[in-house]
């Protein structure tokens, strides 16, 4: 397999690897039983990936967006829910370190916390993205929230649900605040909604927030409804790089899987020729994220940086199925047990088609900004 990994990312690398054998062992049996991955986020919590984003200044790992893409791409291959759902994470952690760094935002009690606690954050960003969802109403000295967040990947074992609320404020019309608040506080529900056909371990599970109060303090962010925000072209840039690692992980994961089994029959055409195909899918996916990460940790934000992170994103996701796809069809009819592996990576690998932006809108963007006509 051609490696991406350079010297200056080998000791997160390393450790991933030897983490990667086991979760390898165990991710039929989270598949099978939809069972969350909890002893694998567990496992790198205890290694120190959970704070590895976080700035040695604040007690963290001071780890680069690059070299935790290699970590979740190396997880990837052994587990894509475990990788999936430690991106959600890392993301999170990735935009408050920049947003400190660069914009001088109020981030630094948050990735203390990080550091400090080993928390564990949790993404609705996904379920919401520009119209955010559910209402908050003022009250004396805060807000009541009351909202649905379905797709909250690591929830079942989250500490901080950071996620977003629509305020129809009096003078500025709806406005959505951004927040944390406790996943195992007063009016948090945990519905058990993630039975699914691929990721099952993620525990993507539905949120229901009910009057939960969040003070004036805890609003992190303000934007108005449905609109681009300077926010949003952060998440973007930083976000889908370390998300779609892990569909590249899987993809890196199926090729090896298919060229272990077939390198050992007899040479024939049709087997290189396929084998052929896959490798420059693969390669595509590699070159497409590679670029991703170049956009993640130099570009800077804003909407033609937004616009070519969200067709990077594309991109992975249509070259990492694809490569699956053709692992499948070199591997044979071997690909269609579970024993195999390439089954549960092929439906694994389908979940990248849901991230925003989808593929309408995201041409719809790419589109309009190469026009120079305003963004819907």
């Amino acid at each position: 397999m051609l490696s991406i990994v350079n010297n200056d990312t080998a000791s997160w690398t390393d450790r991933a690897y030897e983490l990667a054998t086991g979760f390898a062992d165990r991710a039929a049996v989270h598949d099978r039983s939809d069972e969350f991955v909890a002893n694998n986020l567990d496992a790198l919590k205890a290694a120190g990936f959970h704070k590895a984003l976080v700035p040695t200044e604040f007690g963290g790992g001071g780890a680069s967006i690059a070299e935790l893409c290699d970590v979740i791409r190396i997880i990837g291959a052994a587990c894509g829910s475990t990788a999936l759902a430690f991106s959600m994470h890392c993301h999170l952690v990735a935009a408050a370190a920049w947003r400190w760094k660069y914009q001088q935002a109020p981030t630094e009690g948050l990735l203390k916390r990080v550091a400090a606690e080993d928390l564990s954050l949790v993404s609705s960003g996904g379920s919401d993205w520009l119209e955010s969802g559910g209402v908050a109403e003022k009250v004396d000295g805060g807000f009541r929230v009351t909202a649905r967040k379905p797709f909250s990947s690591g929830s079942p074992s989250g500490d901080l649900l950071v996620t977003s609320a629509v305020y129809d404020d009096p003078d500025a019309g709806p406005t959505v605040l951004h927040f944390a608040v406790p996943l195992r506080g007063d009016g948090v529900a945990h519905l058990d909604t993630w039975q699914v056909m691929g990721m099952r371990g993620t525990g993507s599970n539905d949120i229901q927030l009910t009057n939960v109060f969040v003070a004036d303090a805890a609003i992190s962010g303000r934007r108005p409804a449905g609109e681009w925000h300077m926010l949003f072209h952060v998440i973007s840039k930083i976000a889908f790089a370390l998300i779609y690692a892990a569909y590249l992980g899987i993809a890196e994961g199926a090729r090896d899987a298919a060229v272990a089994a077939v390198a050992k029959r007899p040479a024939d055409a049709n087997s290189a020729r396929r084998a052929g195909e896959m490798e420059l899918e693969l390669l595509s996916a590699r070159l497409a994220h590679r670029h991703m990460v170049e956009i993640a940790e130099h570009a800077e934000p804003g909407m033609e940086t937004t616009s070519t992170a969200m067709a990077g994103r594309t991109l992975v996701g249509r070259h990492a199925i694809a490569t699956v796809e053709k692992a499948m069809e070199l591997a044979g009819g071997m690909s269609f047990y579970r024993k195999s592996g390439l089954e549960r990576a092929f439906r694994d690998v389908q979940a990248a088609r849901f991230h925003p932006l989808q593929l309408g809108p995201q041409l719809d963007l790419s589109g309009r900004v190469a026009l120079g006509w305003d963004v819907a």
